[in-house]
């Protein structure tokens, strides 16, 4: 395998990115992901009341997927494929919604940047036993 940094640098930039992402991801919704604020905006995009909290309940089980070391590997490439399409979908919406020029379309695309940065160094964050048998 080849590294893109040293273990130990790689090691530390995916545990950075990865807790970027937990916040970002995991406990922000979980803490305001049915909030007037955030039933506002998804009305504003054009999604039913009840997608806010499906879309948090997932965030959250899909971060404890990516935290958690006891979780098979399998299962962890699934939480960040999901996480993938999610980003997508979101940059997707506002710019079909609100345009190119609003800040709002891109933040979803820097969030993606952060988790494809967890993925590509995730490889010296958890010793080999850490990923059992898929």
């Amino acid at each position: 395998m080849v590294y893109l940094y040293p273990m130990k640098n790689q090691k530390t930039i995916y545990w950075i990115a990865a807790g970027i992402i937990v916040v970002f991801e995991g406990v922000m919704p979980a803490l305001t992901g049915t909030s007037e604020m955030a039933r506002a905006g998804m009305a504003h995009l054009g999604y039913p009341e009840y997608f806010a909290l499906m879309l948090a309940t997932f965030k959250v089980v899909g971060v404890l997927a990516l935290a958690l070391p006891m979780v098979p590997k399998t299962l962890r490439e699934w939480a960040y494929g999901c996480f993938v399409l999610e980003l997508i979908s979101a940059t997707w919406s506002h710019a079909a919604v609100d345009g190119l020029g609003n800040g709002q379309t891109y933040f979803p695309v820097v969030i993606l940047g952060i988790l494809l940065t967890s993925y590509f160094t995730r490889n010296g964050a958890y010793p080999t036993s850490a990923h059992p048998a898929s």
